[in-house]
């Protein structure tokens, strides 16, 4: 398993920006960003194959979010941007060591601590 370090989650007005950070401790096949409300369960938001730098984005984030990596430092982001209310959630950063798909939970075997992001209105 890889070691997820998260960093950056805050709390920032409707319509702000925040940049959240996952720095890996080794190789992970593919990344991403879930997130979660108390009673809810855990949706992705984000993912990235690390090879090819393809991404997928669920529905509710596309155009506003951007995921993105640094090989070099086995570091992954988030930028959120335009950020809504609804967008308050504890966000996980996540690795897998294989192939499937992107954007389901089952997928991934290693998690971050989690980084808890609050947009106000």
């Amino acid at each position: 398993q890889v070691q997820l370090v998260e960093s950056g989650g805050g709390s920032v007005q409707a319509g702000g920006s925040l940049t959240l950070s996952c720095a890996a401790s080794g190789y992970a096949f593919k990344m991403a960003w879930f997130r979660q409300i108390p009673g809810k369960e855990r949706e992705g938001v984000a993912c990235i194959y690390t090879t090819k730098g393809t991404t997928y984005y669920a529905a509710s984030v596309k155009d506003r979010f951007t995921i993105s990596q640094e090989n070099a430092k086995n570091t992954m982001y988030l930028q959120m941007n335009s950020l809504k209310p609804e967008d308050t959630a504890v966000y996980y950063c996540a690795a897998a060591s294989s192939g499937g798909a992107c954007l389901s939970l089952q997928q991934y075997n290693s998690w971050g601590q989690g980084t808890q992001v609050t947009v106000s209105s």
